[in-house]
């Protein structure tokens, strides 16, 4: 988390003292809110805690946007060949995404009418290399829950401490409510690439807009818009997972006890 939180100060030349600073506590704050999460024997916010990989898989895909980002955007001062490399990739994704419709092309197109066109390029680069990582984890948790049947092959799946924003005693069938809510997740994992940047582009009109020229401001930003429609696409998929392994245990315990019933009949 310290990691993840300070790669772009560390790796960005020209850094200021006071962004340093922040990131410092953002990165002290994180460190001991995972600490605390990871090492009480009671649930708080964490998601899926005791099912790994779900949170390993998020984790990675977060860190990798930003690392990525980050050393791209290290090369436009400080160029060397793997920045060199990496930046080919992003614009030769971007570029192969940016497509009509598509979330790259309205990120692009969400930019001010006064952006330059090296500006532009960069959120194009940064789009569309974010977007890229954003789908290859969601194919790995996919892979992950058909090859290694995730999450039945940890064990028992305590529904207490890896949803503990899900009340199973809320009322309504717990199975049903699950489907539902996986359905909602992946509803807006699908949109939110296409709405965030519509809403940004109206609010612009209303408000200053956001201003991609800072480096930091463009790698947290594009990071964000790719993972968090991929994280919410991550829970409605394993939500669903969930339910489909509880209607199972249902099916099979429902099967056991008509045998006894036939059995002591």
């Amino acid at each position: 988390m310290v990691l993840l939180v300070a790669t772009p100060s560390i790796l960005l030349p020209g850094t200021h003292a006071e962004t340093t600073q922040v990131v410092a506590l953002v990165a002290l704050v994180g460190a001991i809110f995972t600490l605390i999460e990871y090492n009480s024997a009671y649930p708080s916010l964490v998601e899926f805690r005791d099912a790994p990989p779900f949170n390993r898989v998020r984790f990675f895909s977060l860190f990798a946007g930003v690392f990525l980002i980050t050393v791209i955007a290290r090369g436009q001062t400080n160029p060397t060949t793997i920045t060199d490399f990496f930046t080919v990739i992003g614009r030769r994704v971007g570029g192969a995404i940016d497509f009509p419709y598509s979330p790259v092309r309205l990120v692009v197109l969400m930019m001010p009418d006064e952006s330059s066109r090296q500006l532009i390029d960069n959120v194009r680069t940064a789009a569309g290399l974010s977007y890229l990582i954003s789908i290859l984890s969601l194919s790995i948790f996919v892979l992950v829950l058909r090859v290694a049947h995730w999450p039945a092959r940890t064990g028992g799946f305590n529904v207490w401490i890896n949803l503990p924003t899900f009340d199973p005693t809320a009322g309504g069938d717990v199975v049903e409510r699950l489907n539902r809510d996986a359905q909602v997740n992946l509803v807006l994992g699908f949109l939110l690439p296409f709405l965030i940047p519509a809403i940004v582009k109206l609010a612009s009109d209303l408000l200053n807009p956001i201003s991609l020229e800072n480096p930091h401001t463009l790698i947290w930003t594009m990071t964000a818009w790719a993972f968090l429609p991929a994280s919410l696409f991550m829970r409605g998929i394993a939500m669903n997972r969930v339910a489909q392994m509880i209607s199972n245990q249902r099916q099979r315990a429902y099967a056991a006890a008509q045998g006894e019933n036939v059995a002591h009949a």
